[in-house]
């Protein structure tokens, strides 16, 4: 029998007057997640389910730990449970030149606000949080090189054979990449304020010309590994963002070398949750790795 609370309950509509204590006066066409849903006097907000464990518990505390630092906007949270958020919607626009090199500055003060350790979750936020629907574990750790094998290779490189998308020979690679990090990591740097997921698709270029952050997989990790992944799939007018980010904090050398060393992560996520062609790419990026 179907329970009549729990089908009311999927509906973001109801779920968006019952977290923000206002009416909903409309919803777009689509009942699924995310969806739009316009409150009493007009206010559209946009509303979530997170379908595991944890994961809005997580998404919440990261958006709130990303907008304490001051530095890039994120949408505000209006309302949460532990299945549901809702958060302001931003109306969007087309990337610019200009908006680029202010996110890139911006970027660079979020990075700067730091975090506790390698691996920190954001206050508030569970150790066992998420990046997309895959599992990612916030284990601290006070040394990068050992800690990004430990909780950011290593991990999906099991999943990844287990899955089958990684043949068990082909791990080899990421394990001699892991043996070589501390060589290959470039100069110390300290806990940054990541982001943690920065492809393009979670950067809202918003119409008033600023840039807004969602759906993040916030954590404390190298500022490198939030750039590279905005280089991964394809971010408009990426050299002035990296221009922005420079004039406030400058690389450290030989960042450019290092970038498939901290594209590793998403792309061996991408290959747990979406198959072999992410895989192919991961190999080739711990090739490169190894190259320098």
């Amino acid at each position: 029998m179907v329970n009549r609370d729990e089908v009311r309950d999927d509906d973001p509509a109801r779920v968006a007057s019952r977290l923000t204590g206002r009416p909903a006066t409309g919803a777009g066409a689509a009942s699924g997640s995310p969806a739009e849903v316009t409150l009493d006097g007009g206010t559209p907000v946009m509303v979530k389910r997170g379908d595991a464990p944890g994961a809005v518990r997580a998404e919440v505390a990261g958006l709130r730990w990303l907008a304490a630092a001051g530095a890039v906007r994120v949408p505000a949270v209006l309302g949460h449970d532990e299945r549901w958020m809702v958060t302001e919607r931003v109306p969007t626009g087309r990337p610019g030149p200009e908006a680029a090199l202010r996110f890139g500055q911006g970027l660079a003060k979020l990075h700067a606000a730091g975090a506790p350790h390698f691996g920190a979750a954001p206050p508030g936020g569970p150790e066992d949080a998420y990046i997309g629907r895959a599992p990612m574990r916030n284990a601290p750790g006070t040394d990068w090189p050992h800690w990004y094998a430990e909780h950011r290779v290593l991990p999906y490189v099991r999943a990844a054979v287990e899955r089958g998308t990684l043949r068990p020979a082909e791990a080899g690679v990421f394990e001699r990449v892991c043996a070589r990090l501390p060589e290959l990591a470039g100069p110390a740097e300290p806990p940054a304020r990541l982001h943690g997921d920065l492809w393009n698709g979670n950067v809202l270029w918003g119409a008033d010309g600023a840039v807004r952050l969602i759906d993040p997989a916030a954590h404390g990790g190298h500022r490198e590994t939030d750039l590279a992944m905005l280089g991964l799939f394809g971010c408009p007018h990426l050299d002035r963002v990296l221009a922005g980010y420079e004039e406030v904090a400058p690389f450290a050398e030989g960042r450019r070398e290092r970038v498939a060393l901290h594209q590793l992560f998403p792309l061996l996520v991408h290959a747990v949750l979406f198959g072999r062609g992410y895989a192919e790419q991961a190999l080739t990026a711990a090739q490169e790795a190894l190259a320098h």
